[in-house]
């Protein structure tokens, strides 16, 4: 069963089309990923599905709800976070501050001490971290503390945009390992990712954008297989 489902997507920045007819979906309990080229308008989608951008064509529908007309937050309160690329943190804030904000709504503010302590359980270095101010943490931490402060909403689903962007090899490793975990834990997760091999790896299924169109889609397994992955991936 579909939670989320994009349809003929069509996005423009200005005059420049950026999506043309984008259709995917995500479902109860999966990890898709969204991979290709610079450019091939993964961060656009993650942006219109979250309410930053709005469609000139086309349709999101999250838990058979509609949310064109919804704002940013109230997209949230209904249960989809994203992990912006390049974090967005507020850095001159310490983790706990930061992790608190997190907790905006009505819903994720009455659990908070609970949402908290399984953020801390996911994230020990959080833990030990927590009133330190967020500059001085790696970039590792800082990643594992955008995707805290996203958990903090207490989403059904999470969009992680680029989350290994910038990070060491056992950094990435440890975020995707964390990835599997979030997933395993009962939510579903579209992922936007540059590292394709990693990204598809641990993906159920896995959609190919190239120039703003699907141009491939299929299971992880048959997408990393596929050499027209590769040459999409790489803008061949």
């Amino acid at each position: 069963m579909s939670l989320l489902r994009v349809a003929d997507l069509h996005v423009a920045h200005g005059d420049v089309r950026v999506l043309h007819g984008v259709t995917l979906d995500v479902g109860e309990g999966e990890i898709v990923s969204l991979v290709g080229a610079n450019g091939a308008g993964k961060s656009t989608t993650l942006k219109t599905i979250s309410g930053m951008l709005r469609p000139r064509q086309g349709s999101v529908t999250f838990a058979n709800e509609p949310l064109a007309a919804l704002s940013p937050a109230a997209i949230v309160a209904r249960g989809l976070s994203q992990v912006p690329e390049g974090r967005q943190l507020f850095t001159l804030l310490t983790v706990r501050e930061n992790l608190e904000l997190g907790a905006y709504t009505p819903r994720a503010r009455g659990a908070m001490g609970q949402t908290m302590a399984e953020v801390f359980s996911l994230f020990p270095r959080l833990k030990e971290r927590q009133d330190q101010v967020v500059a001085t943490l790696s970039g590792g931490e800082q990643q594992m503390l955008a995707i805290g402060r996203a958990l903090m909403a207490l989403p059904r689903m999470l969009m992680l945009d680029e989350p290994s962007l910038g990070l060491d090899p056992l950094q990435v490793r440890i975020i995707f390992r964390t990835i599997t975990r979030i997933n395993a834990e009962g939510r579903s997760i579209l992922l936007v990712e540059q590292n394709l091999v990693a990204a598809l790896r641990i993906s159920h299924r896995g959609y190919v954008l190239e120039n703003g169109r699907v141009a491939l889609e299929g299971t992880g397994e048959m997408l990393l297989r596929d050499e027209r992955t590769k040459k999409a991936f790489l803008g061949m």
